[in-house]
């Protein structure tokens, strides 16, 4: 893995997180706040970790930011700080610049100056809980985009004891099994063997538009009944 260089302003549990997370990594990490206890929570986690003002450009420069890969903004509720930080980042030319967003309209404001990509956490949990509470046999899912995703679940009944091969989810549904998980063992199995029969301590990851992991859903649901009920 290439070591980059994490220039993280505003420390609250996003930004705690995600510089804590990024060192972790092995990446090179400097965190700014100008909270002084915030900076020194952090401060075992990262290289460095300064107060000072991440919205002004003179701070920036003093921590070396224009020599930074990545730039990541999570200044809380304050949409002014955001921008400022934000735009203080483009002029040292930070090349990839990403932005903790807190509604839909601080996202459009981001997405006009340029930003690489706007993170919603809020809306993104949400979504993916509401996905998961809406069928009790979604483990996980991650939103890829507008129309796709991929979900974990756990393997339903009357796909046990059959293949993948036997399965046809590519012809039948549109979907791609990118990994199966052995639960018993602990082991991921990002290329899956087709013909291995899958078991009721297995999940699989599957990979395809919203709308077909939906149909899917239901024949599985369907399939799922006696015979009468069908």
């Amino acid at each position: 893995m290439e070591k980059k260089r994490f220039v993280v302003v505003g420390l609250g549990n996003f930004g705690h997180t995600i510089a804590a997370k990024l060192h972790e990594q092995g990446h090179e990490v400097v965190a700014v706040d100008t909270d002084e206890d915030a900076v020194d929570r952090i401060a075992p986690y990262v290289n460095t970790a300064a107060v000072g003002d991440g919205r002004q450009i003179e701070t920036l420069k003093r921590l070396g930011t224009e020599k930074a890969d990545v730039g990541v903004v999570s200044t809380g509720d304050d949409i002014t700080a955001s921008i400022l930080a934000t735009m203080a980042m483009k002029d040292l030319k930070v090349e990839d610049i990403f932005v903790k967003v807190i509604s839909i309209n601080h996202a459009r404001v981001m997405d006009k100056i340029g930003v690489t990509e706007s993170i919603f956490p809020e809306r993104e949990s949400a979504l993916r809980l509401a996905t998961r509470i809406a069928s009790r046999g979604i483990l996980n899912y991650i939103r890829m985009g507008t129309t796709l995703s991929i979900q974990e679940l756990a393997v339903p009944t009357p796909w046990i004891g059959r293949s993948l091969r036997q399965l046809e989810l590519p012809r039948k549904y549109r979907l791609s099994v990118i990994a199966v998980h052995d639960m018993l063992r602990d082991e991921m199995i990002p290329i899956p063997d087709p013909d291995a029969p899958l078991k009721d301590s297995d999940t699989i990851l599957i990979a395809g538009k919203d709308e077909d992991l939906a149909h899917v859903e239901k024949e599985i649901e369907r399939e799922s009944l006696p015979p009468g009920r069908r």
